[in-house]
């Protein structure tokens, strides 16, 4: 049997990501992204983006949350292929490129000392930045809940909680 003809769209697979466009083939090959591949592995292996963090690798912690066209996702639970023609913004992308100031959400995590080692912190502040998208006054309890599914294990929520309050108040 012959080899099937593919048409150019069907090897390659183009994401949006931090205003970026990248345009990955898919396959095995070091420079390429596998239909196995998660996004996690994608952002962090392919992109360079670590501040996307693997931890549980199973969606039960939340360190790897980015948002995907406003909302939050765990990118450890998708894969890249179900990625394409979808916006997704990371802590990365964040900060103001032209400023280069941080966002609202990262200056109050800093002014309330919400993080220890900042393992986490990347995947609450995404789950934050997608709340505020939505909800940008948030009760305590909303912000509770929308960030039930994010796990510290050296940090104080009530700092988290704080942090994200504050920012409430200030419009980030």
């Amino acid at each position: 049997m012959g080899e099937i003809n593919r048409r150019p769209y069907e090897s390659t697979i183009t994401l949006t990501i931090n205003g970026d466009t990248h345009l990955f083939r898919l396959g095995e090959g070091c420079h390429e992204v596998s239909p196995s591949h998660t996004l996690a592995f994608t952002l962090r292996e392919r992109l360079g983006l670590t501040g996307t963090k693997i931890s549980c690798d199973r969606g039960a912690c939340g360190c790897c949350t980015v948002m995907m066209d406003g909302k939050a996702v765990l990118s450890c639970m998708l894969l890249t292929v179900e990625c394409e023609e979808k916006v997704i913004s990371t802590i990365e992308g964040l900060g103001d490129p032209i400023t280069g100031s941080i966002d609202p959400i990262q200056q109050s995590f800093i002014d309330h000392t919400a993080f220890q080692c900042g393992f986490c912190t990347p995947g609450i502040i995404m789950s934050t930045k997608a709340l505020l998208k939505e909800n940008p006054s948030p009760t305590r309890g909303e912000v509770q809940e929308a960030l039930a599914g994010n796990f510290c294990r050296c940090n104080s929520h009530y700092h988290v909680m704080d942090a994200v309050m504050a920012v409430t108040r200030k419009g980030g």
